[in-house]
Protein backbone atom coordinates (compact mmCIF):
# COMPACT_ATOMS: atom_id res chain seq x y z
CA UNK A 1 0.00 0.00 0.00
CA UNK A 2 1.34 3.55 -1.19
CA UNK A 3 2.07 6.20 1.48
CA UNK A 4 -0.43 8.60 1.85
CA UNK A 5 1.71 12.27 1.37
CA UNK A 6 0.94 14.93 3.44
CA UNK A 7 -0.02 18.10 1.66
CA UNK A 8 -0.26 22.71 2.53
CA UNK A 9 -2.54 24.46 0.42
CA UNK A 10 -2.08 28.24 -0.57
CA UNK A 11 -4.30 30.45 -2.18
CA UNK A 12 -3.79 34.05 -3.28
CA UNK A 13 -7.09 35.79 -3.32
CA UNK A 14 -7.79 39.43 -4.74
CA UNK A 15 -11.42 40.03 -4.63
CA UNK A 16 -12.69 36.60 -4.89
CA UNK A 17 -15.64 37.38 -2.85
CA UNK A 18 -18.29 36.13 -5.62
CA UNK A 19 -16.53 32.58 -5.70
CA UNK A 20 -13.63 31.82 -2.94
CA UNK A 21 -16.80 30.35 -0.57
CA UNK A 22 -17.00 27.87 -3.45
CA UNK A 23 -13.62 27.19 -3.16
CA UNK A 24 -13.52 27.00 1.19
CA UNK A 25 -16.12 24.26 0.53
CA UNK A 26 -14.66 22.04 -1.65
CA UNK A 27 -11.65 21.95 0.20
CA UNK A 28 -13.38 21.53 3.84
CA UNK A 29 -15.18 19.05 1.89
CA UNK A 30 -12.10 16.62 0.84
CA UNK A 31 -11.75 13.17 2.13
CA UNK A 32 -7.68 14.19 2.61
CA UNK A 33 -7.26 17.29 3.94
CA UNK A 34 -4.29 19.89 3.57
CA UNK A 35 -2.24 19.99 6.85
CA UNK A 36 -2.33 23.76 6.71
CA UNK A 37 -4.23 26.04 4.12
CA UNK A 38 -3.05 29.69 4.04
CA UNK A 39 -5.22 32.07 1.95
CA UNK A 40 -3.57 35.24 1.31
CA UNK A 41 -5.99 38.33 0.99
CA UNK A 42 -3.85 40.12 -1.68
CA UNK A 43 -5.22 43.79 -0.85
CA UNK A 44 -8.38 42.56 -1.29
CA UNK A 45 -11.29 45.39 -0.52
CA UNK A 46 -14.64 43.59 -1.82
CA UNK A 47 -15.31 41.75 1.49
CA UNK A 48 -13.40 38.49 0.85
CA UNK A 49 -11.15 38.19 4.28
CA UNK A 50 -14.44 38.32 6.12
CA UNK A 51 -15.73 35.36 4.58
CA UNK A 52 -12.15 33.16 5.10
CA UNK A 53 -12.50 34.67 8.37
CA UNK A 54 -15.54 33.46 8.90
CA UNK A 55 -14.75 29.83 7.90
CA UNK A 56 -10.92 29.89 9.47
CA UNK A 57 -12.78 30.21 13.10
CA UNK A 58 -14.05 26.62 12.36
CA UNK A 59 -11.25 25.36 10.81
CA UNK A 60 -7.89 25.76 12.73
CA UNK A 61 -5.87 24.74 9.80
CA UNK A 62 -7.25 27.79 7.72
CA UNK A 63 -5.43 30.92 8.33
CA UNK A 64 -5.96 34.30 6.50
CA UNK A 65 -2.90 36.43 5.78
CA UNK A 66 -3.45 39.95 4.67
CA UNK A 67 -1.29 41.84 2.81
CA UNK A 68 -1.60 45.95 2.08
CA UNK A 69 -4.13 46.86 -0.77
CA UNK A 70 -2.17 47.92 -4.07
CA UNK A 71 -3.45 49.83 -6.66
CA UNK A 72 -2.50 47.71 -9.52
CA UNK A 73 -2.96 44.24 -10.63
CA UNK A 74 -0.99 41.78 -11.81
CA UNK A 75 0.89 38.27 -11.71
CA UNK A 76 4.30 39.36 -9.65
CA UNK A 77 1.61 40.45 -7.04
CA UNK A 78 0.28 36.98 -7.36
CA UNK A 79 3.77 35.80 -7.18
CA UNK A 80 4.54 37.90 -3.58
CA UNK A 81 1.29 36.74 -2.03
CA UNK A 82 1.97 32.87 -2.64
CA UNK A 83 5.38 33.80 -0.95
CA UNK A 84 3.79 35.11 1.69
CA UNK A 85 1.80 32.06 2.78
CA UNK A 86 5.10 29.86 1.97
CA UNK A 87 6.56 31.49 4.47
CA UNK A 88 4.21 30.45 6.66
CA UNK A 89 4.98 26.75 5.67
CA UNK A 90 8.22 26.54 6.30
CA UNK A 91 8.10 24.00 9.62
CA UNK A 92 6.04 22.11 8.78
CA UNK A 93 6.02 18.10 7.40
CA UNK A 94 5.21 17.75 4.20
CA UNK A 95 5.77 16.31 0.92
CA UNK A 96 3.63 18.37 -1.64
CA UNK A 97 2.28 22.00 -1.63
CA UNK A 98 -0.25 23.36 -3.88
CA UNK A 99 -1.49 26.74 -5.24
CA UNK A 100 -5.38 26.91 -5.30
CA UNK A 101 -6.85 29.64 -7.02
CA UNK A 102 -9.97 31.37 -5.18
CA UNK A 103 -12.16 30.95 -7.67
CA UNK A 104 -12.20 26.94 -8.60
CA UNK A 105 -14.00 24.22 -7.21
CA UNK A 106 -13.52 20.43 -6.95
CA UNK A 107 -15.23 17.16 -5.79
CA UNK A 108 -14.24 15.33 -2.43
CA UNK A 109 -11.88 13.13 -3.84
CA UNK A 110 -9.68 15.30 -5.74
CA UNK A 111 -6.75 15.97 -3.67
CA UNK A 112 -6.41 12.59 -2.86
CA UNK A 113 -6.36 11.75 -6.44
CA UNK A 114 -3.42 14.22 -7.36
CA UNK A 115 -1.46 12.63 -4.01
CA UNK A 116 -1.94 9.25 -5.09
CA UNK A 117 -0.48 9.83 -8.64
CA UNK A 118 2.60 11.50 -7.15
CA UNK A 119 3.11 8.66 -4.67
CA UNK A 120 2.67 6.65 -7.58
CA UNK A 121 5.41 8.57 -9.47
CA UNK A 122 8.58 9.33 -7.45
CA UNK A 123 9.66 11.34 -10.98
CA UNK A 124 6.43 13.07 -11.02
CA UNK A 125 6.84 16.61 -9.84
CA UNK A 126 3.70 18.38 -10.82
CA UNK A 127 0.41 17.28 -11.00
CA UNK A 128 -2.74 18.05 -11.58
CA UNK A 129 -6.31 18.00 -13.69
CA UNK A 130 -8.51 19.02 -16.77
CA UNK A 131 -10.74 22.02 -15.66
CA UNK A 132 -14.10 23.40 -17.25
CA UNK A 133 -15.04 27.21 -17.62
CA UNK A 134 -18.23 29.11 -17.53
CA UNK A 135 -18.20 28.00 -21.50
CA UNK A 136 -18.33 24.59 -20.77
CA UNK A 137 -16.23 23.66 -24.05
CA UNK A 138 -13.83 20.98 -24.12
CA UNK A 139 -10.36 21.67 -23.78
CA UNK A 140 -7.91 20.95 -26.65
CA UNK A 141 -4.72 19.84 -25.37
CA UNK A 142 -3.16 19.46 -29.09
CA UNK A 143 -1.97 22.62 -28.52
CA UNK A 144 -1.74 22.84 -24.34
CA UNK A 145 -0.16 19.48 -23.57
CA UNK A 146 -1.19 17.09 -21.07
CA UNK A 147 2.29 18.01 -19.45
CA UNK A 148 0.88 21.41 -18.74
CA UNK A 149 -0.36 22.18 -15.76
CA UNK A 150 -2.36 25.14 -15.26
CA UNK A 151 -2.10 27.46 -12.24
CA UNK A 152 -5.48 27.45 -11.30
CA UNK A 153 -4.68 24.45 -9.52
CA UNK A 154 -0.97 22.81 -9.41
CA UNK A 155 0.19 20.06 -6.57
CA UNK A 156 3.57 20.05 -6.31
CA UNK A 157 5.87 17.89 -5.19
CA UNK A 158 8.16 19.74 -2.60
CA UNK A 159 11.70 18.98 -4.00
CA UNK A 160 10.50 20.03 -7.22
CA UNK A 161 9.01 22.98 -6.13
CA UNK A 162 12.24 23.54 -4.19
CA UNK A 163 14.16 22.45 -7.17
CA UNK A 164 12.62 25.48 -9.46
CA UNK A 165 13.59 27.95 -6.69
CA UNK A 166 9.65 28.37 -6.52
CA UNK A 167 7.30 30.60 -8.64
CA UNK A 168 8.96 33.55 -10.75
CA UNK A 169 7.18 36.62 -10.43
CA UNK A 170 6.64 37.59 -13.83
CA UNK A 171 4.91 40.79 -13.95
CA UNK A 172 3.13 40.13 -17.25
CA UNK A 173 1.95 36.24 -16.24
CA UNK A 174 2.88 33.40 -17.53
CA UNK A 175 4.08 31.75 -13.73
CA UNK A 176 2.73 28.98 -14.01
CA UNK A 177 4.06 27.96 -17.69
CA UNK A 178 6.99 28.65 -16.35
CA UNK A 179 6.89 26.11 -13.55
CA UNK A 180 6.32 24.15 -16.23
CA UNK A 181 8.67 24.47 -18.03
CA UNK A 182 11.39 25.03 -15.59
CA UNK A 183 9.98 21.48 -13.42
CA UNK A 184 10.86 19.44 -16.94
CA UNK A 185 14.02 20.93 -17.48
CA UNK A 186 15.19 19.86 -13.97
CA UNK A 187 14.15 16.04 -15.27
CA UNK A 188 10.68 16.00 -13.30
CA UNK A 189 7.74 14.69 -14.98
CA UNK A 190 4.86 17.40 -15.56
CA UNK A 191 1.36 16.20 -15.94
CA UNK A 192 -2.21 17.02 -16.67
CA UNK A 193 -4.84 13.75 -15.69
CA UNK A 194 -7.77 14.25 -18.02
CA UNK A 195 -10.41 11.63 -16.06
CA UNK A 196 -10.54 14.08 -13.55
CA UNK A 197 -11.67 17.93 -13.82
CA UNK A 198 -12.50 20.58 -11.67
CA UNK A 199 -14.51 23.48 -12.10
CA UNK A 200 -13.27 27.46 -12.94
CA UNK A 201 -15.97 29.58 -12.19
CA UNK A 202 -14.36 32.83 -14.21
CA UNK A 203 -12.93 32.64 -17.95
CA UNK A 204 -9.06 32.35 -17.27
CA UNK A 205 -7.46 35.87 -17.48
CA UNK A 206 -10.64 38.14 -17.36
CA UNK A 207 -10.63 39.13 -14.14
CA UNK A 208 -10.19 42.89 -14.73
CA UNK A 209 -9.79 42.97 -18.74
CA UNK A 210 -12.18 42.01 -21.50
CA UNK A 211 -11.52 37.99 -23.35
CA UNK A 212 -10.38 40.06 -26.13
CA UNK A 213 -7.70 41.65 -23.85
CA UNK A 214 -6.89 38.06 -22.17
CA UNK A 215 -6.47 36.80 -25.58
CA UNK A 216 -4.31 39.59 -26.59
CA UNK A 217 -1.52 39.27 -23.18
CA UNK A 218 -2.28 35.06 -23.67
CA UNK A 219 -0.04 36.32 -26.76
CA UNK A 220 1.92 38.41 -24.59
CA UNK A 221 2.49 35.83 -22.32
CA UNK A 222 3.58 33.40 -24.22
CA UNK A 223 6.61 35.81 -26.36
CA UNK A 224 7.73 36.49 -22.54
CA UNK A 225 8.12 32.29 -21.93
CA UNK A 226 10.06 32.33 -25.51
CA UNK A 227 7.64 30.83 -27.43
CA UNK A 228 8.80 29.78 -30.87
CA UNK A 229 7.38 31.85 -33.74
CA UNK A 230 6.13 28.58 -35.79
CA UNK A 231 4.31 27.48 -32.68
CA UNK A 232 2.58 30.46 -32.03
CA UNK A 233 1.43 31.10 -35.85
CA UNK A 234 -0.07 27.12 -35.63
CA UNK A 235 -1.83 28.14 -32.23
CA UNK A 236 -3.39 31.42 -33.58
CA UNK A 237 -4.28 29.99 -36.83
CA UNK A 238 -6.19 27.17 -34.15
CA UNK A 239 -7.40 29.92 -31.96
CA UNK A 240 -9.46 31.10 -35.20
CA UNK A 241 -11.84 28.39 -35.26
CA UNK A 242 -12.75 28.95 -31.95
CA UNK A 243 -14.96 31.18 -30.23
CA UNK A 244 -14.49 34.22 -30.81
CA UNK A 245 -14.16 33.00 -34.58
CA UNK A 246 -11.52 34.58 -36.28
CA UNK A 247 -10.17 37.46 -34.10
CA UNK A 248 -9.33 35.59 -30.92
CA UNK A 249 -6.69 34.00 -33.41
CA UNK A 250 -5.58 37.21 -34.61
CA UNK A 251 -5.49 39.03 -31.17
CA UNK A 252 -3.59 36.53 -29.78
CA UNK A 253 -1.27 36.81 -32.60
CA UNK A 254 -1.39 40.07 -32.36
CA UNK A 255 0.17 40.26 -28.15
CA UNK A 256 2.92 37.75 -29.07
CA UNK A 257 4.14 40.07 -32.22
CA UNK A 258 3.79 43.45 -30.30
CA UNK A 259 6.37 41.94 -27.96
CA UNK A 260 8.39 40.75 -30.20
CA UNK A 261 8.18 44.39 -32.09
CA UNK A 262 9.22 46.09 -28.82
CA UNK A 263 11.74 43.57 -27.42
CA UNK A 264 10.07 42.89 -23.98
CA UNK A 265 12.76 41.54 -21.42
CA UNK A 266 11.93 37.87 -20.51
CA UNK A 267 11.62 36.92 -17.24
CA UNK A 268 13.43 33.64 -18.24
CA UNK A 269 16.89 31.83 -18.98
CA UNK A 270 18.03 31.73 -22.52
CA UNK A 271 18.15 28.13 -21.47
CA UNK A 272 14.72 27.65 -20.75
CA UNK A 273 13.50 29.23 -23.87
CA UNK A 274 15.63 27.06 -25.96
CA UNK A 275 14.40 24.39 -23.72
CA UNK A 276 10.87 25.03 -24.33
CA UNK A 277 11.11 25.84 -27.65
CA UNK A 278 13.05 22.26 -28.75
CA UNK A 279 9.42 20.96 -26.86
CA UNK A 280 7.65 22.69 -28.72
CA UNK A 281 9.17 21.75 -32.12
CA UNK A 282 9.22 17.70 -31.38
CA UNK A 283 5.03 18.12 -30.13
CA UNK A 284 4.27 20.19 -33.51
CA UNK A 285 6.06 17.68 -35.85
CA UNK A 286 3.99 15.03 -34.09
CA UNK A 287 0.97 16.91 -34.83
CA UNK A 288 1.59 17.06 -38.35
CA UNK A 289 2.16 13.18 -38.53
CA UNK A 290 -0.96 12.65 -36.81
CA UNK A 291 0.72 11.41 -33.58
CA UNK A 292 -1.18 13.82 -31.26
CA UNK A 293 -1.85 13.55 -27.55
CA UNK A 294 -4.76 11.44 -26.41
CA UNK A 295 -7.38 14.04 -25.82
CA UNK A 296 -9.55 14.32 -22.82
CA UNK A 297 -12.25 16.50 -21.27
CA UNK A 298 -11.09 20.00 -19.68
Amino acid sequence: MLTRLVYVLITPARNEAQFIELTLKSVIAQTVRPLKWVIVSDGSTDGTDGIVMRYAAGHPWIELVRMPERKERHFAGKVLAFNAGYARMQDLPYQAIGSVDGDASFDAEYFSFLLQKLAEDPKLGLAGTAFRETSKEDYDYRFVSIEHVTGICQLFRRECFEDIGGYVPAKGGGIDRIANIAARMKGWKTRTFTEKVYFHHRQMGTAQQSPLMAKFKDGAKDYAVGSHAVWELFRSVYQMSKRPFVVGGVVLLSGYVWSAIRRVPRPVSRELVEFHRHEQMRRLKQFLAGKTLKKGPA
